[in-house]
């Protein structure tokens, strides 16, 4: 389940009862893919055509061999006949909230199911949802991926953000966190400025930014992050759920109530159909600022072969570092004048089927 080592084996060893002898592992890929899969369908049967469009290897002739081909998509799907019904948990306080599906938004879309988001909408006058990882990460993928794909279109988007993470942006080691430092905080802005600044002007919604207030935060920290922030027309608020419950986001909860009443039409950052290095780069220069996109040979042949087998118009998602806007981890804060690396390309067609 969770043995990294197990991602590379040998297998087929022992004589040829036991088959051909050849390098294997378990994809965490695929296990992605299957987890995006339950996200994305919207019923049983939209189940299990999903898991059978999963590209599960190649035939000597280079033909993507499906887990259709191997009739193993029912099976697939009785396993997963009851989680695909969604969680109905509740807060504390009795407030209900679904929580369905966990894909990473650093290497898949980041989103909950989408059964669980319909209904919740239904259910309730207002529903709030999660795109974890940054609005780099989760909230691209939310928007072009899981809204371009089901129709769910958001009124407003909140912003999360805490004083010691834009003071960790700003160059504070982790240990010194705690401690007033407003330079640093500063510096680190412009982290914070740039997902507020991608919400807005490249997808076109409204957003508010919710500082999750820790005990160490100072008043003049958090005077200065609302200061910045109001430079864009953004309104902060302070989210005290930690120490107050739901009272510690009444202000919070009115600036959203406000927001859901402006009219707004979400932009996606590449258009539907798009070539995949096409969305690519859009991706990565609207959104993660870079200036452009770079593929290794191995990255190509792999384009090549996406194109020829149909595959080369399908959305994007991206695996790469939650701590950075590029793909290096340690270019803290919102760097300028670097490119991204493709290094792999792998088709989840399952995933990427369109909802119905």
């Amino acid at each position: 389940m969770n043995d990294r080592q197990l991602r590379h084996v040998i297998d087929g060893i022992g004589g040829k009862a036991q088959g051909v002898p050849r390098e294997d592992g378990f994809d965490i890929t695929v296990a992605s893919e299957v987890m995006a899969i339950l996200c994305l369908s919207t019923s049983i049967n939209d189940l299990k055509e999903r898991l059978g469009e999963i590209v599960v290897g190649y035939s000597f002739a280079g033909e993507p061999v499906r887990a259709r081909d191997l009739k193993a998509q029912g099976a697939m799907a009785a396993l997963l006949k009851d989680a695909l019904k969604p969680n109905l948990v509740q807060t504390l306080e009795g407030t209900p909230a679904f929580v369905h599906g966990g894909p990473f938004a650093n290497i898949a879309h980041g989103c909950n199911s989408i059964m669980a988001t319909r209904m919740a909408m239904r259910f309730g006058d207002v529903a709030i949802t999660e795109a974890g990882f940054g609005a780099d990460l989760g909230a691209e993928k939310f928007l072009d991926i899981k809204c371009r794909m089901t129709g769910v279109r958001p009124s407003a988007v909140v912003v999360v953000a805490t004083a010691r993470a834009l003071k960790y942006n700003g160059g504070v080691a982790k240990a010194d966190l705690n401690e007033e430092n407003l330079e640093a905080l500063k510096a680190g802005m412009p982290n914070l400025l740039r997902h507020v600044d991608n919400i807005q002007n490249v997808y076109g919604l409204p957003c508010v930014v919710a500082i999750n207030r820790f005990p160490t935060d100072t008043e003049a920290e958090l005077e200065l992050i609302e200061s910045e922030c109001q430079k864009l027309g953004v309104n902060v608020k302070l989210s005290e759920v930690w120490a107050k419950g739901g009272e510690g986001a009444l202000d919070l909860a009115d600036e959203v109530m406000r927001l859901i009443e402006q009219p707004s039409e979400l932009k996606f950052a590449y258009e539907d159909g798009a070539d995949v290095a096409d969305a690519l780069e859009a991706v990565a220069t609207k959104v993660y600022r870079a200036d452009g996109v770079d593929f290794t040979p191995a990255a190509r042949r792999q384009l090549a072969e996406l194109r020829e087998n149909g595959f080369g118009n399908l959305p994007v998602c991206v695996a790469k570092t939650q701590y950075s806007f590029s793909d290096n981890a340690k270019a803290l804060g919102a760097p300028e004048g670097f490119r991204i690396t493709v290094r792999e390309l792998k088709v989840s067609a399952g995933a990427t089927l369109w909802s119905r």
